[in-house]
């Protein structure tokens, strides 16, 4: 039997706000929260590029159930583009390819070239991404010289702001849509100023719906881990807090055992259409998620069996 056998496990749920630090992988950040957890299922919402530090949201247990709705929401970042310098993999790791000499940058004429990349927009996938081509990440073809064709992904840039110019740094704010590389952004504005540039340092710091959450940092896991598994829950939010800004519907124990066993119910006053989180009446909880059908019903898409895990978010 391995070790990993061996290691006992248990039931938690919840999402850990976890301040991923800069060189480590997201994976391995996951591998080692979810060992301290004894956690039984654990998985997160987003990988983080090795160099990329912030906001990495941790889903125990039943919180999996979510984890694609985190993985779709819009998120911000903080980020530094060093201008004049372009690398092969458009970040501060690769090799540098070019040195351009940078021109003197006013910033309103800097931050209109910002204003032409908020809204609708085509991105080419870096090759030095998580993306697969024929089974393959292209990160692990860029490394063996090759270069193949990806298609343009449609992204959005809802809103991106200067926060400060320096002689050849830029450092920006941006909300964007999911699948947005921030490292092709860095590239692109880089390219529109005339001079190329890389993205010099990342931070992811809120996703829909943790936009104004503290985080915890990976020293604070590692102390809470110190003082023991209850120390270790205490951090986490519960599953909750991931659909606060869902429409909600409201079901009585008869319907919530309907929808717990796959089948629809009518409830009434429940919204027209999308998604919806059910919450069963009392004692309140929520039992699930759903998804309002054509005839208005209301039908189970996710349900729960969550721990009694305490939280004291």
């Amino acid at each position: 039997m391995s070790a990993q056998q061996r290691r006992p496990t248990r039931k938690v749920d919840g999402v850990l706000l976890l301040d991923k630090p800069s060189g480590m992988t997201s994976n391995a950040v996951l591998q080692q929260v979810k060992r301290l957890y004894q956690a039984a299922k654990a998985g997160h919402t987003g990988s983080l590029d090795p160099l990329a530090e912030g906001l990495l949201p941790i889903c125990f247990g039943e919180a999996t159930k979510l984890s694609r709705f985190l993985l779709n929401a819009d998120k911000s970042y903080h980020f530094q583009c060093r201008l004049g310098v372009t690398t092969t993999t458009g970040d501060a790791e690769g090799d540098v390819v070019e040195r351009q000499a940078v021109p003197v940058l006013e910033r309103p004429q800097v931050e209109a070239v910002l204003r032409r990349f908020v809204g609708q927009l085509s991105q080419v996938p870096p090759m030095y991404s998580a993306l697969k081509h024929q089974g393959q990440r292209l990160y692990a073809l860029a490394r063996q010289g090759q270069v193949v064709e990806r298609p343009p992904r449609t992204v959005i840039i809802h809103d991106m702001q200067l926060l400060t110019l320096n002689a050849d740094v830029l450092e920006c704010r941006v909300c964007c849509s999911k699948g947005t590389y921030i490292r092709t952004l860095a590239e692109d504005i880089g390219a529109a100023l005339g001079c190329g540039a890389h993205l010099q340092w990342l931070r992811r710091t809120a996703i829909t719906p943790y936009r104004h959450t503290s985080l915890v940092t990976w020293s604070a896991v590692h102390a809470a881990a110190e003082q023991g598994l209850a120390a270790l829950d205490e951090l986490l939010w519960p599953l909750e807090s991931s659909v606060v800004d869902w429409p909600s519907v409201q079901v009585d124990d008869t319907s919530a055992q309907y929808l717990r066993t796959g089948q629809a119910v009518q409830v009434a006053k429940a919204p027209s259409a999308g998604w919806v989180a059910l919450y069963r009446l009392a004692p309140p909880e929520l039992i699930g998620i759903g998804e309002i059908l054509d005839d208005g019903r209301v039908a189970p898409r996710r349900m729960f069996n969550r721990a009694t895990t305490h939280s004291a978010q």
